[in-house]
């Protein structure tokens, strides 16, 4: 038999459940919304980092291999020619502040008067040398180095005074090649 003083009492603790569902499905729908919020903000920041690292990447790619166009005089190098250093110049001035490496290759014929040495230079200060020297055949020398350079420093290859390199502007013997190792 059903109790009929029962029933209210069952009425309103089903109302309070059901207003205390209600109440938290409310809560869980605000709470969804912030998160979907946050879900949006957070895809378009690693979209947008995304973008700039790609275009970090892109402007920070350095790479240059320059090659001697012809056998110059007693006191100069060049010119160098590529497009990454000054064309017809061999001058290669830093695009970023970053750690670079450089390498330097000369070639020349051996002769008793006269040896095979050119510098490296950075802002027109010594940082290398390469050098060899005999008395007859082809001769050649190298050395790299890697360096931190600031935007603009200007790193160019010289020769000493009495020495000297070839290059016939076919082969390329003697070059000047650098590249960026990582920016600072």
């Amino acid at each position: 038999m059903l109790n009929v003083w029962v029933i209210p009492a069952k009425i309103t603790t089903m109302e309070k459940r059901m207003e205390s569902m209600e109440n938290e499905m409310k809560r869980l729908k605000t709470e969804n919304k912030e998160q979907a919020e946050e879900l949006m903000i957070l895809n378009k920041t690693t979209v947008d980092t995304n973008i700039k690292m790609d275009e970090l990447m892109k402007q920070n790619q350095v790479a240059f291999s320059a090659f001697l166009l012809s056998s110059f005089g007693p006191q100069s190098v060049g010119p160098f020619h590529n497009d990454a250093s000054g064309p017809n110049t061999g001058i290669f001035t830093a695009p970023v502040r970053g750690a670079y490496a450089f390498r330097v290759f000369s070639k020349a014929f051996g002769s008793p008067e006269r040896a095979v040495t050119a510098g490296l230079f950075k802002n027109d200060q010594h940082i290398i040398s390469t050098h060899g020297h005999q008395a007859s055949g082809f001769i050649s020398s190298s050395n790299g180095v890697s360096l931190l350079l600031e935007e603009g420093d200007q790193m160019k290859v010289n020769l000493y005074p009495g020495q000297w390199i070839f290059d016939d502007g076919e082969h390329h013997h003697s070059t000047f090649s650098g590249h960026l190792l990582f920016p600072m």
